[in-house]
């Protein structure tokens, strides 16, 4: 019997595979007796040391990969890579940014994505502000976890949160905020204390709902933070793409979009860091094509935006395993470094 370990380690993901053989010929078994069932627990006695080690070590590794992103100038971090789907195994659409080890901003808190902040290493007393981009669940889902999880932190300040107006079809982000914590009818009022101005709360949630168009402008400055938001189409969801700078560096978020109009391509004008949803495939038709953008579209704006890297997030069971495909769409009009977007991955912004 034999007990082989290979374990590699990339920058952004432990991937640890354990390759056990077991050689033996039937006239070896036969002499020594062995059946199946001791050939198992043969290999567990060997086995269970490894793995223990083995998962304990992933674990770490795993653990401080995910806590040191942006511990030293400026940082996007991937905390949910995926869609709306469970099957996918990823957190929805979230995003931080990171400088110097704080976590500045955060951009859409999707399913799971609370619990990928706290592996991070985040603290909501951190935070200058939350963006959104709309507030489909997958974007939003969160929000109230990450609210409820503050109340046991230290802050102090203002949460400035920002967001697209509503219609018929979706709240604003005043209402969306409200329906959560107002104190006459929302669903967690218990913690109004947080939103209602006239009660005793550890700190304030401003509400602001952004009206723009296709032309770029600044909604909110803090220090060296500067964000910027243009309206985008996502079938008849209001929705909003932002564009973070941060001192000299600009990270640019599509959010979801179909790429009609030019805002998107103003937006992301000369960006370090272009992080484009990849929810549908070339060959998309219907309303998912008129909802996301393909890879030749995603291609094309970055291309005419002259972006830096692109990175492809939003990754759904439709675009799983397509990565090839995707890519060499994006090739055919945009030659920058690509990469593509798991739960918890550390872009630097140099």
């Amino acid at each position: 019997m034999e007990v082989s370990l290979k374990c590699s380690i990339p920058d952004r993901l432990s991937i640890c595979q354990v390759n056990v053989s077991i050689q033996a010929t039937t006239r070896n078994v036969r002499a020594q007796k062995m059946n199946r069932r001791q050939i198992s627990k043969r290999v567990a006695s060997a086995f269970s040391p490894f793995l223990v080690s083995l998962f304990a070590s992933y674990l770490f590794l795993a653990s401080a990969a995910a806590q040191s992103c942006g511990a030293q100038g400026v940082a996007a971090q991937v905390l949910g890579s995926g869609g709306p789907e469970l099957q996918d195994k990823r957190a929805s659409s979230s995003y931080l940014i990171w400088e110097n080890g704080q976590a500045r901003v955060l951009v859409d808190a999707g399913g799971g994505s609370a619990l990928r902040f706290g592996e991070s290493g985040a603290q909501m007393s951190q935070l200058d502000v939350i963006l959104f981009t709309h507030f489909h669940v997958d974007h939003s889902g969160d929000f109230p976890a990450l609210i409820k999880s503050s109340w046991f932190e230290d802050r102090k300040g203002a949460l400035p949160i920002y967001g697209p107006p509503g219609n018929d079809f979706m709240p604003s982000t005043i209402e969306f905020v409200s329906d959560f914590f107002g104190d006459k009818h929302g669903a967690y009022r218990y913690l109004s204390e947080l939103l209602v101005p006239d009660q005793e709360g550890s700190y304030k949630m401003q509400p602001h709902n952004v009206l723009v168009s296709s032309t770029p402008i600044a909604v909110f400055r803090r220090g060296d933070v500067v964000a910027s938001a243009v309206h985008v189409v996502h079938g008849p969801v209001p929705a909003l793409a932002w564009r973070v700078e941060v001192g000299s560096k600009t990270i640019v978020f599509s959010g979801d979009t179909n790429g009609d109009g030019d805002g998107l391509v103003r937006l992301a004008a000369n960006s370090d860091l272009f992080i484009a949803h990849n929810a549908v495939p070339e060959s998309a038709v219907g309303v998912e094509r008129r909802l996301h953008m393909p890879p030749s579209v995603i291609g094309q704006i970055a291309a005419a935006a002259h972006v830096k890297n692109l990175v492809l997030s939003h990754r759904m069971l439709r675009t799983l395993g397509n990565e090839q495909q995707t890519q060499a769409e994006i090739r055919k009009r945009y030659s920058g470094p690509v990469e593509f977007a798991n739960d918890l991955d550390c872009f630097p912004v140099r």
